[in-house]
Order: C-alpha cells, then sequence, then structure tokens
C-alpha cells in the first residue's frame, strides 16, 4: 500500500496572495477596517490574514485563520470580512474561507501590532 503523497518539500504552508492585483492593497486597507473584539488590534495586523487571491474577473478569495480555535466570534469573523471588502469598487465577489492550519502564533502579527499589544 502506497501514502498519498503529503506537501511538497519546501512549498509553503500559505498560498501566496496577488500582490501585484491592482484591488490588493484596497483589499487589505478593508482588512484592517476588522477587529478581533478581543484584541484592540485589526486582523491585518495580528497575522488572521493568510491569502488574499483575486482572479482577473475581479472575484476575492481571503483565506484567514483565528489566534484560537475556540474562538468566540470565530462563526461571525469570516462575515465581516467579507462585509469589509464586498463594496469595494471593482470587487465581483467575495469568499473568506477558514483555516487552521497552519496555526496562527504571535510571530504573524506585525510590528505595529506588537507594538500596540506591548510586546516590543
Amino acid at each position: 500500500m502506497t501514502e498519498a503523497p503529503g506537501p511538497l518539500e519546501g512549498s509553503p504552508l500559505i498560498r501566496p496572495s496577488s500582490t501585484e492585483h491592482p484591488l490588493y492593497e484596497r483589499v487589505v486597507e478593508a482588512c484592517r477596517t476588522v477587529y478581533d473584539p478581543e484584541i484592540p488590534v485589526n486582523i491585518w495586523d495580528l497575522g488572521l490574514i493568510y491569502t488574499i487571491d483575486i482572479n482577473p474577473e475581479n472575484a476575492v478569495d481571503i483565506t484567514m485563520t483565528l489566534t484560537a480555535p475556540g474562538c468566540p466570534v470565530a462563526g461571525e469573523m469570516p462575515g465581516w470580512v467579507a462585509d469589509a471588502v464586498e463594496p469595494l469598487d471593482g470587487v465581483q465577489r467575495v469568499n473568506v474561507q477558514m483555516t487552521f492550519d497552519p496555526q496562527w502564533g504571535m510571530e504573524m502579527m506585525s510590528d505595529e501590532a506588537r507594538l500596540e499589544l506591548g510586546f516590543m
């Protein structure tokens, strides 16, 4: 019996974002308007947004996580993100997917978030 192939050696755990897409920076700014209600820092700077994938038709797929799987707003936060991004001019649709692989860690926070939370 052969095992199913695992992830390719050296392949990233998180898919790359569409950083060259003209909508990318505006989507990031929209994500910065969403806050984790338990932590006074936006979800972008917390490192909760793993991937922003924007296709040529301007459909936006966002892969995100939470600081902990048991987060009380786990069911609501993807909707908050979609509600922040969907009104952007040019966005055709938004799909927000939750993942816990890889698990979030404090090293994913921006310097701004670390400073705000007193870790720097």
